[in-house]
């Protein structure tokens, strides 16, 4: 769907701001919308730069052509999340600063296209009265997310100073994520590296895939943990956070998720979901600077497909 008209908003780069990044020139030329609004209007695919979705990073040009498709509220665009929701919180951590959840598979983490409600921010908001705005009304508090389907750590800021800080080591790859995959099959290696691109998939769009050209650097680290007849457990370590990394990275393998419905098809079997599990965070507190290492148990199915595969 078009945005309406009088959402849009045209830029030309001037020379005077030639090799600025994207967000800083926006942040320039629109001063009552803040940078951490425009990277997220960027990544949800909000700005085109000469046509093209871009990067937040990217060095504008004399010349180059921008639009904004929407500068809108997000309260004026979608209607508030609800409280008093039944979805639960299984609570790893909490203080002053931020929470540590355990997230249930099955659960969105913020309002989007066909779940309005009875997302993970709905019950924050239920949870807790102070939660961060950078991110807008519909996101608050939500510093990265998890696929619906995905289960396991993830980490809500509770003020604006947390958010911008765990931001800033998410975008400088300092946080450590650690998953654990079943996959289809046997890899012939123990142990290796998966670093291919990635893009949004050319026919199927709302699918990614590994890039023949371009596309954004994507890297994963996988070892394998234990081995059935046809199935195995594999732990992946993250060193960038693309959409659907780990699944492309493992289809790409040759192993894709079980239960993966986009990647895998028929041969990731009858599972109940994507047998993906965000297992272990760890991150510098943005309070204290300390080291914090956090584990979510497995959730009842992850380990009934365990059993079931290996």
């Amino acid at each position: 769907m078009n945005a309406p008209l009088s959402a849009l908003r045209k830029f030309v780069v001037q020379a005077k701001h030639a090799r600025l990044r994207l967000d800083q020139f926006l942040a320039r030329e629109i001063p009552d919308v803040s940078r951490m609004r425009v990277q997220a209007l960027i990544r949800d695919r909000a700005v085109l730069l000469n046509g093209n979705t871009p990067r937040p990073r990217d060095i504008v040009k004399r010349g180059d052509r921008i639009t904004v498709a929407s500068l809108r509220e997000e309260s004026d665009a979608q209607p508030t999340p609800a409280s008093g929701t039944t979805v639960p919180l299984a609570i790893l951590h909490e203080d002053d600063d931020l929470i540590v959840l355990n997230k249930a598979a099955g659960v969105s983490v913020h309002p989007g296209a066909g779940h309005s409600t009875g997302t993970l921010v709905d019950a924050l908001l239920a949870h807790s009265a102070s939660l961060s705005a950078v991110g807008g009304e519909m996101r608050r508090g939500i510093v990265h997310r998890l696929d619906k389907e995905t289960s396991g750590c993830l980490v809500v800021a509770k003020n604006d100073f947390t958010h911008l800080k765990l931001a800033r080591q998410f975008a400088a790859r300092s946080v450590e994520k650690i998953y654990l995959a079943l996959v289809c099959g046997k890899p012939r290696r123990d142990s290796g590296t998966i670093d291919a691109s990635i893009t949004r998939h050319r026919v199927h769009r709302t699918k990614m895939a590994v890039a023949r050209e371009g596309g954004r650097a994507a890297r994963t680290d996988f070892r394998v943990v234990r081995s059935g007849a046809e199935a195995s457990l594999i732990e992946c370590r993250l060193h960038s956070g693309r959409t659907h990394q780990i699944r492309v990275h493992l289809q790409h393998l040759g192993h894709p998720v079980l239960g993966d419905k986009v990647y895998a098809g028929r041969r990731g079997g009858n599972f109940p979901r994507q047998m993906l599990h965000a297992w272990k965070l760890a991150f510098d507190h943005p309070r204290t600077d300390e080291r914090v290492h956090f584990t979510a148990p497995f959730p009842e199915d992850f380990e009934a497909a365990m059993r079931a595969v290996l």
